[in-house]
């Protein structure tokens, strides 16, 4: 058989995060340490691999920055939807066919929306972070993840994404349907674009919603979408 569709034969390779292509994740697993991926997002995998559910570590290692009790722990584990994926082989990711983005943490903290999370090295910890009134807006929900220490982390984008630099002294706007996460350090607003009622609506009626201001120094990562975060086609 002959056909150009068959010229998309699986890559090779030894790093832990790869992209397959633009829009598939190629995770390899090396039988000594492991992966978390987004509940559903395996589309392939071949070798012997385990995918068992995730919970929160004890202790609060990944609670919630605001402090302990077992009340934010368990909203922490609801802040990602997370399989465990370990063993010997290669696993493929994916999520309704979203551009894929792999970003090597070395000691930094990165703000993201959870929904905006397809997989991540188990030696990274995060914090749940609230934004006042987030829960009235669509994209940017009623907390973020504030994610730190070494290891890979892959976000999920609807089409090729624009970073933004941020300086001192003048502000970055973006559309709070359309962020996808920003520089921990940057001083983050939420504020209406318009008067209308209807923006305190999940997008409403009004010409524009809910915008983010950033000031500080840094970059923030906006998707040319304002479209809902990627999430999983719920099954009837």
């Amino acid at each position: 058989m002959q056909s150009p569709l068959l010229a998309h034969t699986a890559g090779t390779g030894t790093d832990r995060f790869a992209l397959q292509n633009p829009q598939l994740l190629r995770v390899t697993l090396d039988g000594r340490s492991e992966v978390l991926a987004r509940t559903g997002a395996m589309v392939a995998h071949v070798g012997k691999v385990d995918f068992t559910g995730w919970t929160p570590p004890s202790g609060n290692r990944r609670g919630n920055r605001n402090g302990g009790g077992a009340g934010n722990r368990q909203r922490d584990a609801g802040a990602l939807d997370l399989m465990r994926c370990s063993g010997t082989g290669t696993v493929y990711l994916a999520n309704l066919a979203q551009h894929l983005h792999v970003l090597q943490l070395s000691q930094e903290r990165l703000v993201v929306t959870n929904s905006y999370v397809l997989a991540l090295d188990t030696t990274l910890d995060w914090h749940t972070v609230a934004i006042e009134n987030g829960d009235r807006i669509a994209g940017v929900g009623s907390r973020c993840l504030e994610v730190s220490g070494t290891g890979g982390l892959v976000l999920m984008t609807s089409g090729r994404p624009l970073v933004m630099p941020v300086e001192p002294g003048r502000y970055v706007y973006g559309d709070a349907d359309a962020v996808v996460g920003w520089s921990s350090g940057l001083e983050v607003q939420l504020q209406a674009q318009s008067t209308n009622t209807e923006a305190w609506r999940r997008r409403g009626t009004a010409t524009e919603g809910w915008e983010l201001a950033f000031t500080g120094h840094g970059f923030v990562i906006v998707q040319p979408s304002e479209l809902l975060p990627p999430q999983r086609v719920p099954r009837g």
